[in-house]
């Protein structure tokens, strides 16, 4: 294992030439380290402006391969010390699965309605999140869920209009199983859950109370090349619905 007081030089290999990014070629490896124990608590990485001089990279792909890390929860950054490894965590086995399969799976019948499908092109904060450049076209998709004709949770998540389903398809399928039929191989995701409590817009919709819980959820999934494919920020009944994980020692 590297030492805490060690600056630890990734060693990476790039493929200029593959359609995956740069940055993710660099942050991917450090990550498996960091989760696999090889890299300690405290152990300083090497600076963005020593990464990029040294694998011939531009700086901003060197600081978004760190900030991938740090948003990951791998990697704090601090001023006067740089960027090190995080303390422990406890770090959970998550699937990437719909909301459908899941409430399928778990015996209810799922039922889907779109109360919106809008194609348009990205806003600079909405490009930023799907890593795409201002104005490339996306789909911008609301989605009521249902389980056993009770509503459950109200979906909006924005997907590059080339692997967009079709409003008709997601009636009646899951946004994850549609993008694998479509041949795209998901590969990891970040993802925050919170909680705050409902408008009247959501009530309205939910059949909650104005001011209810809901539970919250935000994503960013990634096939295997890197890319985002869907950005998702959820919000789910806290009187009929629960977050439930199963946390391992390390």
């Amino acid at each position: 294992m590297a030492a805490r007081t060690d600056v630890y030089v990734p060693k990476v290999s790039l493929d200029r030439s593959s359609p995956v990014p740069l940055y993710f070629q660099i942050s991917e490896p450090i990550s498996k380290l960091i989760l696999d124990g090889a890299l300690e608590p405290g152990t300083r990485l090497e600076d963005e402006l020593s990464m990029a001089k040294r694998l011939a990279v531009s700086r901003p792909t060197a600081r978004k391969a760190l900030q991938r890390l740090v948003d990951g929860g791998l990697v704090v950054r601090r001023r006067g010390v740089g960027t090190a490894v995080a303390p422990t965590q406890v770090h959970r086995p998550v699937e990437l699965t719909s909301l459908n399969a899941d409430l399928a799976q778990a015996g209810h019948h799922p039922t889907t309605r779109v109360l919106d499908y809008v194609t348009r092109g990205a806003t600079e904060d909405e490009a930023e999140w799907l890593s795409v450049p201002t104005g490339t076209e996306i789909v911008s998709i609301r989605r009521l869920r249902n389980a056993d004709g009770e509503p459950i949770a109200l979906l909006t998540n924005l997907v590059p209009a080339r692997i967009a389903p079709t409003s008709e398809e997601l009636e009646t399928g899951g946004l994850y199983d549609l993008l694998r039929k479509r041949e795209i191989h998901l590969s990891t995701a970040h993802q925050s859950i919170g909680a705050r409590n409902a408008t009247k817009a959501d009530a309205e919709v939910l059949l909650e109370p104005r001011g209810a819980a809901l539970l919250t959820m935000t994503r960013t999934t990634y096939d295997d090349k890197g890319e985002v494919v869907e950005v998702g920020r959820h919000a789910y009944r806290a009187s009929r619905y629960s977050f439930g994980s199963t946390l391992f020692t390390r």
